[in-house]
């Protein structure tokens, strides 16, 4: 692997921040283990993963998967984040008909890697010439050797990101968790170090997914920053047409996909997806998606917000976006 000093200033400072938010004596790197703590998005099964690659199966954008074309390595990846809006943009993208994604998650770069591109070739949808084939694992993004696997495999691979506001993901995000584990500790519990000291346990996946400046420097030491294109979870929600419109343009596909494809749902709180020349109801993103939050200590909020600032000033300046993230918070 390359060295890391490529952008020693930058990583330097995401480090010492990082260091002084932890116990003396407790430096955390990004491939400490860290993320086990909790389960990821998807566990996709090896049985899931073979039906969505067998002749037939819906793996593609349309209902049926033609038996022409051929299984193609994909040209682009939805690499992140967790819990920031991966499925809405992965559902949204299958409805462009130059694009065929499949439904899974394969987890290919970080724990299926041993089974080999051919293995990971047969999961992807048949594709005509001029189809890009996609595949979405938001894991990716925070899996120490992600980047150098799919540099490997094609360094001109297309990488998206969706980010969103740290606190509100590091909130859904355990809300995911508790849903399946009624019994795990507060979300209080598992944030603090030392709540007392107002110590933030940056241990926590919940809570480390978030420090997007730490896990991009690793990124940037093998793609360029014009290879990647970051979504903001927010606009996907108040403008998902805006969003996909400049998702089509980095694919280099036509607008396809505009305004005529979705419908808000009140009950939900986030757009629906419709086929523009259907009639029938939109479809919504399943039960999972969208659930209640559990209610947070504001002091707790607090606490995140100022530790994540740093790390999120860092992240704008290295992708040249401002999420406004803290803009969004003094409005409350």
């Amino acid at each position: 692997a390359p060295p890391r000093t490529s952008n020693g200033s930058r990583e330097g400072a995401a480090d010492t921040w990082l260091r002084t938010q932890l116990a003396p004596g407790e430096v955390i790197t990004a491939q400490s283990g860290a993320f086990e703590r909790d389960p990821q998005e998807s566990s996709t099964t090896d049985e899931e993963l073979s039906r969505a690659g067998s002749p037939g199966s819906r793996g593609g954008s349309s209902s049926t998967t033609p038996d022409y074309g051929e299984k193609r390595l994909p040209q682009a990846l939805i690499i992140g984040v967790k819990k920031g809006g991966t499925r809405a943009l992965l559902e949204a993208i299958r409805a462009h008909p130059d694009v065929r994604a499949v439904g899974t998650e394969p987890h290919f770069f970080d724990r299926n890697y041993e089974k080999g591109l051919e293995w990971y070739r047969n999961v992807m949808p048949k594709t005509l010439e001029g189809q890009i084939t996609m595949e979405k694992t938001p894991s990716y993004f925070v899996t120490k050797e992600a980047p150098r696997r799919i540099h490997n495999m094609a360094k001109d691979t297309k990488l998206i990101v969706v980010v969103r506001n740290p606190v509100t993901r590091a909130i859904s995000d355990y809300t995911q968790t508790l849903s399946k584990k009624p019994e795990i500790p507060t979300f209080e519990v598992l944030a603090f170090k030392n709540r007392t000291l107002g110590l933030i346990d940056a241990s926590w996946s919940a809570i480390r997914i978030g420090i997007y400046a730490l896990h991009l420097e690793n990124w940037l030491q093998y793609f360029p920053l014009s290879q990647i294109l970051f979504v903001s979870g927010e606009r996907l929600i108040t403008d998902p047409a805006g969003e996909m419109a400049k998702v089509q343009d980095f694919l280099g596909l036509k607008r396809i996909v505009t305004e005529k494809h979705f419908y808000f749902n009140k009950t939900k709180g986030f757009p629906c997806l419709k086929k523009p020349e259907d009639s029938s109801a939109p479809r919504c993103l399943g039960k999972s998606k969208g659930r209640t939050h559990p209610k947070i200590d504001p002091d707790v909020i607090h606490r995140l917000r100022k530790f994540y600032k740093p790390f999120n000033v860092m992240f704008y300046q290295m992708t040249g976006q401002d999420f406004q993230w803290e803009q969004e918070e003094s409005d409350k």
